[in-house]
């Protein structure tokens, strides 16, 4: 393989898991309530995702099963909001911290440990269940982002579907009057979003192990996605992938002997501060 097809592969590979997870977040944002939860699923997604791998041997149920519960979790949960009126932004957060607590004490109670879980027959898997050779490996994540992309964009910009997600975002009064149920797109939005267990996953199987907090910040990086982005799926798209390499610049440099690993480590948390100032200043002018 060629450098650069070397280089844009790791790229995508690394993009793979914040593309997911911010394409989930972008549709929350237009249903009309951002996924502050995304962090949280991730985490999860990646515990369980393994966990179930390793009870039944095989990747693709692991990551299936663990995709659906949490899809069923996620509209759960947006029903909760709905019907008692309760904050969304704290609902969120609280699912958030919960999601460690749980997978520790899971983790403790089956493993003996809250470090992490290596399994050589889960990681024997990962290529087994590739069987076609453009799909072994890393590959078959990037081909899972790039293919979500692609449905959600024409979901998005080119459905119907898509047209009345914006509008029960925008003004859910106003999309009421004309038969829309904003609350069940709403719902439908946070199932997807909480799907983002698939980032969690291609983040401990890329590895071959789980790590506790594999989100490792990926999460809240989503939702800074979306608006750097500017609430669109091509724009958040660029922003994950700019994120994505950072994240690999970061990783080289770690290395080097002139910049604090702390630091670098902070480094695509600072940037996702100092790009979404940015954007909001260009929102702004673009309003005046």
């Amino acid at each position: 393989m060629s450098g650069f097809g070397s280089f844009a592969e790791g790229l995508f590979t690394s993009a793979a898991p914040l593309i997911l997870a911010s394409l989930g977040a972008l549709l929350t944002e237009l249903a009309g309530a951002l996924g502050i939860f995304i962090e949280g699923f991730m985490n999860a997604g990646a515990f369980f995702s393994w966990v179930i791998a390793g009870w039944t041997g095989s990747v693709f149920l692991g990551t299936s099963a663990s995709a659906s519960a949490a899809a069923i979790a996620g509209f759960c949960l947006a029903r909760f909001v709905r019907k008692t009126g309760a904050n969304p932004f704290i609902a969120g957060l609280a699912v958030n911290i919960a999601a460690g607590g749980v997978t520790d004490c899971l983790s403790v109670l089956w493993f003996g440990t809250k470090g992490a879980l290596r399994n050589p027959a889960v990681a024997a898997r990962l290529d087994a269940e590739s069987a076609l050779p453009w799909m072994r490996g890393r590959l078959p994540w990037i081909w899972l982002s790039l293919a979500v992309f692609v449905v959600l964009m024409l979901l998005v910009n080119h459905s119907s579907w898509g047209l009345r997600l914006r509008a029960a975002g925008l003004a859910p009064e106003a999309a009421k009057e004309r038969g829309i149920r904003p609350g069940r797109y709403w719902e439908i939005s946070w199932a997807a979003a909480a799907a983002a267990v698939l980032a969690g996953a291609a983040l401990c199987f890329r590895i071959g192990a789980y790590t506790p907090g594999s989100a490792a910040g990926r999460g809240w990086i989503s939702l800074a996605a979306v608006y750097l982005g500017f609430r669109r799926p091509a724009g958040v798209f660029a922003a994950a992938l700019v994120f994505a390499l950072v994240e690999r610049a970061a990783l080289v440099l770690q290395g080097s002997r002139f910049f604090p690993a702390t630091l670098l480590l902070g480094l695509p948390n600072a940037l996702a501060l100092v790009l979404y100032a940015l954007s909001c200043v260009l929102r702004k002018k673009r309003g005046a």
